[in-house]
């Protein structure tokens, strides 16, 4: 990394973009790089399984180690899913000192094998969700259904 990097850097701005977005962050989940791109990669796979439809309740249960999101639930989970990638994106850019473009972001999902049409779809239709930190318009909610 380069020498402005400072220890705690990425998880500082990853929190910042996420709750910028109005999107909730259990820190556990996303304390470092490493680990924030491991659990992506677990919602992405989730995400191909259940369809740009599915909701975060949805992925929370067909996923083990996430149940931390169960805030989440109500959340269209490509939307969450798109914000966490971006918010990735975001805070390895801002970690590093460099600016934020969607070709950095495709480029990032394409590097850490997160790409997905849905992924791209999102950021395509919200780049909000790669803006940084910034208020957003009212968040995008799946239907919940009730059974």
């Amino acid at each position: 990394m380069r020498a402005c990097y400072k220890s705690g850097d990425f998880q500082k701005y990853f929190k910042e973009n996420m709750n910028a977005l109005g999107l909730p962050v259990p820190s556990e989940l996303f304390s470092s790089f490493n680990t924030a791109v491991a659990n992506a990669a677990l919602m992405v796979e989730a995400l191909k399984t259940l369809g740009p439809n599915a909701t975060m309740a949805e992925l929370v249960r067909a996923t083990s180690g996430l149940e931390k999101l169960k805030v989440t639930a109500a959340l269209g989970a490509s939307y969450y899913v798109g914000g966490v990638v971006g918010s990735i994106s975001v805070a390895t850019g801002r970690s590093l000192g460099c600016g934020q473009r969607l070709s950095d972001a495709f480029l990032f999902l394409s590097q850490y094998n997160l790409d997905t049409k849905v992924l791209r779809d999102t950021f395509i239709s919200s780049p909000e969700l790669l803006s940084g930190p910034k208020r957003l318009p009212p968040m995008m909610y799946s239907k919940v259904k009730l059974s």
